[in-house]
């Protein structure tokens, strides 16, 4: 598996929440330091449900990207879902909760999904856009980071661990948010 792009994003005026937000995300080019809040250059606008230790950094792979583009029936450029890392070969719904990455000298945890949210809908331009996030059940997966350092498009990314057979999955998780199974973990909205 490779890391495909490294996004981060500036604050941008929008028409939800407070007026501002930090979703509109761009590729770089380089290293870019990974601390345990996240990526150097990333404005996380929205502190009561985004960032802190267990947002840290927002995944999101190549197959739920092809997914959407099919049902878009468009290109998506990377940063599209306001993730700041996009990983080939890897989908985002059956990882587990407690799995680990290595991605350049990084050691990232899977913490929860992604639940979407109004800016969401407002960055794809459309209002009915959560419904379809939510009918999709491909959310990305918010983590923590356990080994700060550096991280690049191109570097590879490999699976450390596998989490315990008990732990959920993120799309458990997902669904838990909406009210599916209460053994899943708790989400944040966001």
């Amino acid at each position: 598996m490779e890391l495909l792009s490294v996004c981060v994003g500036q604050p941008r005026v929008v028409k939800s929440k407070s007026g501002w937000s930090g979703i509109h995300k761009q590729p770089v080019s380089g290293p870019v330091q990974v601390g345990r809040l996240g990526l150097s250059g990333d404005h996380i606008l929205d502190t009561a449900h985004h960032g802190g230790t267990e947002q840290a950094v927002y995944l999101y792979t190549a197959p739920d990207y092809a997914a959407w583009e099919g049902v878009l029936g468009r290109t998506l450029a990377p940063g599209t879902f306001g993730e700041n890392l996009l990983v080939s070969e890897l989908e985002s719904a059956p990882m587990r909760l407690g799995q680990r990455l290595r991605i350049g000298d990084v050691v990232l945890e899977v913490a929860s999904a992604r639940v979407p949210c109004v800016t969401l809908a407002e960055r794809m331009g459309d209002p009915d856009f959560v419904k379809q996030f939510r009918e999709m059940r491909r959310p990305g997966v918010y983590a923590r980071v356990l080994r700060e350092g550096h991280v690049q498009a191109g570097d590879p990314v490999e699976l450390l661990d596998v989490a315990p057979g008990e732990s959920g999955t993120i799309l458990d998780n997902f669904e838990a948010w909406f009210g599916g199974s209460p053994a899943a973990a708790p989400v944040t909205p966001g």
